[in-house]
């Protein structure tokens, strides 16, 4: 059986342009890969309040402003033996560079490592990312600023 499910996801980008990525070690023991912090909104949630709540959980950020949306994407994957069809909205969110701090106990299970990245060493990370398209869509922000025209939506099927 398939779960669908809604999901928001920001990328932290720093005056600096960092970005903050979350190394995850999947519960069946598979490979390594690094992500943006966000995860499935709950059944009443915005895109807004719902990043809001994953930045506390995965960050420990408490305040943030969400900047435009610049990618989707459904994404289908095995998570803990469930087929899972996501669709993801990316979000700009500028911060100055903090420390982060995972609050919430369960996810911290499968969190391994925070980094901030470089933008330009986005494609040498030598681990997974993903959406593996990441650099591509933060330099295209850099220089072009937030998408004028609607999105296309990326699919990716694990």
């Amino acid at each position: 059986m398939m779960i669908e499910r809604e999901a928001v996801r920001a990328i932290l980008l720093t005056p600096e342009q960092e970005v903050l990525l979350l190394r995850v070690q999947p519960p069946n023991g598979g490979n390594r890969f690094w992500i943006t912090p966000g995860g499935g909104l709950e059944a009443d949630e915005t895109a807004e309040t719902g990043l809001l709540r994953e930045l506390w959980e995965e960050v420990g950020l408490t305040e943030c402003v969400m900047g435009p949306l610049v990618w989707r994407r459904q994404h289908t994957f095995t998570w803990a033996g469930q087929r899972i069809c996501q669709r993801e909205q990316y979000y700009i969110v500028h911060v100055d560079r903090f420390a982060p701090q995972m609050t919430d106990a369960y996810e911290s299970q499968f969190m391994d490592r925070f980094q901030w990245w470089p933008v330009l060493e986005l494609v040498n990370i030598g681990e997974p990312l993903a959406p593996r398209s990441l650099a591509q869509i933060v330099m295209t922000y850099l220089l072009h600023g937030a998408p004028s025209a609607p999105l296309t939506l990326e699919v990716s099927v694990d």
